[in-house]
């Protein structure tokens, strides 16, 4: 299968996931407002900026991974589903956050949202690893054009996981604040590039393995791609 079909349904689902965050700041609407009232709703307008840099930078960062494929197998489309899994459940946790860290909010549930929250993104940046190294494995069936991924490249990339456990611990044992901070910078952590360049030589000769491969596939009916 091509990998257009895949990338069209999985920007779908993020543009759904990142809708709804602004779900949550639709009730602060009511007649007579003050500027305090507003501002006694700011663990809404700080769950919705960190969850939505979080949705648009992890949607930035798989157009990136998918501009490297050609095809998906059906292995891909498994482990893109449970990515999307994650990323359209982020806007519970971010809920929880909003109403937890209110005034009408206790300590015992704002611990519980934070780890809640950070559980998810810990399941997300595992999903969003595990897909990356399968694609990097399997790139010479796979990829319109080669990787070249050093080992830095792909702890690099895989740096938010660590980050996700550390501020979740944090959220659990020390301050739900600081851990909402944390998650934060994690998302602008990944605003700057950490997947690897791609090699145009070794793509151009994987492009032309791929087409040998896809021209005794036409002669077998195999699909090479698995799929």
């Amino acid at each position: 299968m091509e990998s257009r079909r895949a990338e069209s349904f999985s920007d779908g689902v993020f543009a759904v996931a990142i809708t709804v965050l602004v779900f949550n700041l639709l009730p602060i609407a009511r007649p007579n407002l003050t500027f305090r009232y507003l501002g006694s709703y700011w663990p809404q307008y700080a769950a919705y900026v960190v969850s939505f840099l979080t949705i648009g930078i992890m949607w930035l960062n798989h157009h990136t991974l998918l501009s490297y494929v050609a095809r998906v197998n059906r292995i891909t489309l498994v482990l893109n589903t449970f990515l999307l899994l994650g990323v359209v459940a982020v806007p519970f946790p971010t809920a929880l956050i909003a109403e937890s860290l209110g005034p009408q909010g206790t300590a015992r549930s704002a611990q519980v949202a934070t780890v809640v929250y950070g559980l998810v993104l810990i399941a997300i940046s595992i999903a969003f690893s595990g897909l990356w190294v399968y694609l990097q494995a399997h790139q010479d069936i796979l990829a319109a054009r080669a990787i070249s991924a050093p080992v830095s490249a792909t702890v690099r990339f895989a740096a938010g996981l660590v980050g996700y456990i550390v501020a979740t611990l944090i959220a659990a044992f020390v301050s739900p604040e600081a851990a909402l901070v944390l998650y934060g910078l994690i998302a602008v952590y990944y605003l700057f590039e950490h997947l690897p360049d791609s090699d145009p030589q070794a793509g151009a000769a994987n492009a032309h393995a791929a087409g040998g491969d896809a021209a005794g596939g036409a002669v077998t009916g195999r699909d090479p791609a698995g799929s």
